[in-house]
């Protein structure tokens, strides 16, 4: 007999984000390579929403988010970690829509 599949909902102002893993390596502004190896202290990552409670306002499934991935709550879910956090610990968000933007893109 085939077990029951449950899908996950985030519960009240919970956001689960995919992140986006740095593989390569990067450039700075000056042209100077910094490997992927290179861990830097205090960098910000960006992400991907995955799923939203039904407490959050500012964001949605499918924006991206920049966030400070240190010291969050991570979830394993086959074979993809994903990080759960509270919406008022994201620190932007990426969207096509937006009302007060900063005039930056991705």
């Amino acid at each position: 007999m085939e077990e029951p599949k449950f899908e996950i909902q985030m519960l009240h102002d919970r956001v689960m984000i995919r992140l986006e893993r740095d593989t390569e390596e990067r450039r700075s502004g000056s042209g100077i390579v910094i490997p992927a190896t290179v861990k830097m202290a205090n960098r910000l990552a960006w992400g991907e929403v995955c799923g939203v409670g039904a407490n959050v306002r500012s964001v949605r499934v499918g924006d991206k988010v920049l966030l400070n991935p240190e010291d969050q709550f991570e979830v394993e879910l086959r074979a993809q970690t994903y990080l759960v956090m509270r919406e008022r610990d994201l620190h932007a968000v990426a969207t096509q829509e937006t009302d007060h933007g900063t005039g930056l893109y991705l």
